[in-house]
């Protein structure tokens, strides 16, 4: 498959997305103009197996107009939780290194990010450029800000950050990943960062890193309130140690008017304390508004649905990607989706609805994205799913067949993404053979 730019049959900015499915499984011709989606035009009910995208055609275009032959059109899938300065894509596979502890596991990254042979802009494009590719249109990436780093990612990733403004949307939080009180300078060099192109300000493990839950959070509150920032804070923290951080949040979150604007990422703890604890938590937490990211984790997930009954914003993202804290992670949001819905017993149909609502619109949410959606007036960051439904599309890791940015198509990428390893072609012979027909 080619990309959709270098094929003279499908438009660049289309006007029409004739023939899509709609999230609420409408069948709807989608218009768009200046960027934005403009009307959306219901079909009357006749679809037919034989053209869904999910039988392997691709789109085909008219003049101004591309024919999805039922394919599941998305709102742009939102990564509310990445860190596109560590990843190690681009660069030659590294072999994981195990670590005993936090502070073990950052003195070894901070030793091999000495030696990675790419600087951080080359290995946060190629990252970009895949998240691009399979149809994440927003993405909220931490970066490190510490004694040894100092602001050189920040400055970086406002370089990709620019580079990219046509193609994906990127929110920066400053992260102190050697922390906050126990490092020399890191407040100051926060408060230059939110200076510099950082958008938010970010924390870590209050408690169980700094060892001093007040003076972080006066620091990382004080420097929100007088940058006008949100706040992305890292919480490991388990159990009860975990939870009374979460309250302490809230706490300061409704006391200074920051609600809608503070988010803790991870929350393992909500996943590990009884249900009076976490009741007890959910209740503050929505009562001041602070949303909880998770990844999807292989312990304490936080229990997403109890939360959303709680009223609590519970969104997604992918957190590592191919660095020194672990080797996995592909930048599929729609993946990621699936990860949080096995982790989280999620079947239904109603609920895997929900898992893709924790990559799309609660994510959007939680970013402040506010002219985000699927309706006439939101820009038109879309993805072309070939799925017949969002349940499935959850469930099949179907791939991408179309994604746009304001209207413009910026992709898949071709499937020749991978240059060290070019697609094989077959000349002569019988390729029905080798697909395992007769």
């Amino acid at each position: 498959m080619s990309h959709p730019a270098d094929t003279p049959s499908i438009p660049l900015a289309p006007e029409v997305l004739r023939n899509a499915t709609l999230p609420d499984g409408r069948r709807a011709d989608i218009h768009l103009a200046d960027g934005r989606v403009t009307g959306l035009v219901d079909q009357p009910d006749k679809a037919d197996k034989a053209d869904r995208a999910g039988s392997g055609r691709g789109p085909t275009a008219g003049p101004g107009s591309i024919d999805l032959r039922g394919a599941l059109v998305l709102p742009a899938l939102v990564d509310g939780h990445a860190h596109l300065d560590k990843t190690l894509l681009g660069a030659p596979w590294q072999p994981h290194l195990a670590s005993a502890t936090l502070r073990e596991h950052i003195a070894n990254e901070r030793a091999l990010r000495a030696s990675a042979g790419l600087p951080v802009a080359d290995r946060a494009t190629a990252l970009a450029h895949r998240m691009v590719s399979l149809g994440t249109g927003h993405v909220r990436s931490h970066v490190d800000i510490d004694p040894d780093v100092r602001l050189d990612g920040l400055h970086a990733l406002v370089e990709v950050r620019e580079k990219f403004r046509d193609r994906l949307g990127i929110q920066i939080v400053a992260f102190p990943q050697s922390g906050v009180v126990t490092a020399p300078s890191v407040a100051d060099l926060l408060d230059a960062a939110l200076s510099e192109g950082a958008d938010l300000i970010g924390g870590l493990d209050p408690a169980g890193f700094d060892a001093d839950v007040d003076g972080q959070l006066d620091i990382v509150f004080g420097l929100a309130e007088r940058h006008g920032a949100g706040m992305d804070i890292h919480l490991h923290d388990g159990g009860v140690t975990g939870t009374r951080q979460l309250r302490d949040i809230a706490q300061r979150t409704a006391a200074l008017g920051l609600n809608g604007t503070v988010t803790v990422s991870h929350a393992y703890a909500l996943g590990d304390v009884d249900a009076t604890e976490l009741d007890r938590t959910a209740t503050a937490l929505a009562t001041a508004g602070v949303a909880i990211m998770t990844n999807g984790p292989r312990r304490s997930m936080p229990p997403v649905l109890r939360l959303r009954d709680h009223g609590v914003r519970v969104f997604a993202g992918s957190d590592n990607i191919r660095d020194t804290w672990w080797p996995y992670g592909t930048a599929d949001m729609l993946e990621r989706a699936t990860i949080i819905g096995l982790q989280g017993d999620l079947m239904s149909d109603g609920e895997l609805c929900h898992a893709a609502s924790m990559i799309t619109n609660e994510a959007a949410a939680a970013l402040g994205l506010t002219d985000y959606g699927l309706a006439p007036g939101c820009r038109a960051d879309l993805v072309v799913v070939a799925a017949g439904g969002v349940p499935e599309a959850v469930a099949a890791h179907p791939r991408r067949l179309l994604v746009l940015h304001g209207g413009r198509v910026v992709g898949p990428a071709p499937e020749t993404d991978y240059p060290d390893f070019p697609a094989i072609s077959v000349t002569g012979g019988d390729v029905s053979a080798l697909q395992g027909e007769r």
